[in-house]
């Protein structure tokens, strides 16, 4: 089987499940370049997710002021994991004020 068929027959499998680009961060073979986001797993968004339930006030939209209390309340933690925490975090945050504005938009 020839390496072109090989692929198209993946290909083929991949748009039966869905998938519209099936090679990261390329040129998407239905044509164009879709960038794909970066994807944070369910570890960290759990974790995340938890610290700011117990910690609220604690985290702002500032990624580095995030980045030194996920610092202390998170030991032995590699620097990579808390950096994704620490910026999921400050993703959540930022969202918030931003429905929390449109809706005070709304209520004017």
């Amino acid at each position: 089987m020839s390496k072109v068929k090989l692929v198209m027959l993946l290909y083929e499998g991949l748009l039966q499940r869905g998938f519209e680009c099936w090679r990261r961060n390329s040129q998407c073979v239905l044509g164009g370049n879709h960038g794909l986001g970066k994807v944070r797993t369910e570890h960290i968004k759990r974790l995340a997710r938890e610290l700011a339930r117990r910690f609220p006030n604690k985290f702002s939209k500032d990624f580095e002021s995030n980045k030194q209390v996920v610092k202390t309340l998170i030991q032995g933690a590699t620097p990579k994991v808390r950096n994704q925490i620490a910026g999921y975090i400050t993703h959540v945050f930022a969202g918030m004020s931003i429905a929390s504005s449109d809706n005070t938009e709304e209520g004017e």
